[in-house]
């Protein structure tokens, strides 16, 4: 019992982690606090859902499901965010808004009952590990958020792109002054963390489901870890969706009555100690 919630906890903070990394990039760079971030989860996943069914290929629903998500990432910033810059209350209150009118629209398409995408033949089955059964596709999810991970370090710290990315977080009022067009930046990345999040969607809609809640779901337990790894922190997100889904897989089994508590707890102890988050600074 204990291994096989162990392994249920760490496949869930892999799932967290590929959502929060996104998210991290753009609150980091843009200091929006995109609330819209879950609704491209849950849209992405109903439209890998629709593919799926339409197609019968998996990675192609993951990868449509991430493009339009990203697509609507794009939307979003340019038409929207872009106008309001620097105005933290309506930055806020545009993906407040943009949040509502996908969830809406998700029900208006796709109608308000849970639904669970496929697991492909490729990743069904169990492994024995340490004398539990792990499923498949639970290892080709911690996997990926691993592959997933390793690639966007590799950006932010190996690339040209990244140290721009890097610098914007640090001051992006002297990356703009150095000719560097931080618009384009700025759209790029808030695109790249709903490419994800639509990622995301559809492969924890396999993992769990997909279903209106979900998005606001996902949404809070995804602001749990940056407020615990800190702000723009790479390493605080891996430690942060770790204990956010460790939390989360043990108080369920053991203590379901107080696993909200359980999840929140570490939340305001880390704002009393540590205000910034574990691995935070200030931007």
């Amino acid at each position: 019992m204990f291994l096989s919630t162990f392994f249920n906890g760490l496949t869930l903070a892999a799932l967290l982690f590929i959502m929060a990394i996104g998210l991290n990039l753009s609150f980091g760079l843009l200091r929006v606090v995109n609330l819209s971030h879950g609704a491209f989860y849950l849209f992405g996943g109903y439209i890998g859902l629709s593919v799926l069914k339409s197609t019968g290929h998996w990675w192609l629903g993951v990868l449509c499901g991430a493009l339009v998500a990203g697509g609507i990432a794009a939307i979003e910033e340019i038409f929207f965010l872009r106008r309001v810059r620097g105005k933290s209350t309506l930055e806020t209150l545009i993906t407040l808004s943009m949040a509502i009118i996908i969830s809406d629209l998700i029900v208006v398409i796709w109608g308000g009952n849970p639904k669970m995408i496929a697991i492909p033949k490729a990743l069904k089955g169990f492994v024995s590990l340490f004398t539990v059964n792990v499923p498949i596709y639970n290892l080709f999810l911690l996997t990926f958020a691993c592959v997933i991970g390793l690639g966007l370090w590799l950006l932010i710290n190996k690339t040209k792109m990244g140290m721009i990315i890097r610098a914007g977080v640090d001051n992006f009022e002297m990356v703009s002054a150095l000719g560097i067009n931080i618009r384009l930046v700025f759209t790029l990345v808030f695109s790249l963390a709903g490419f994800m999040a639509g990622m995301a969607g559809v492969i924890g809609g396999t993992f769990l489901m997909v279903a209106p809640g979900e998005d606001w779901r996902i949404l809070t337990y995804t602001l749990l870890i940056i407020i615990i790894g800190g702000m723009g922190s790479f390493g605080g997100t891996i430690i942060g969706s770790i204990i956010i889904g460790l939390i989360f897989s043990f108080g369920s089994v053991y203590v379901p009555q107080f696993s909200l508590f359980l999840m929140f707890a570490p939340v305001a102890l880390t704002l009393v100690i540590r205000p910034k988050g574990l691995f935070g600074r200030t931007l």
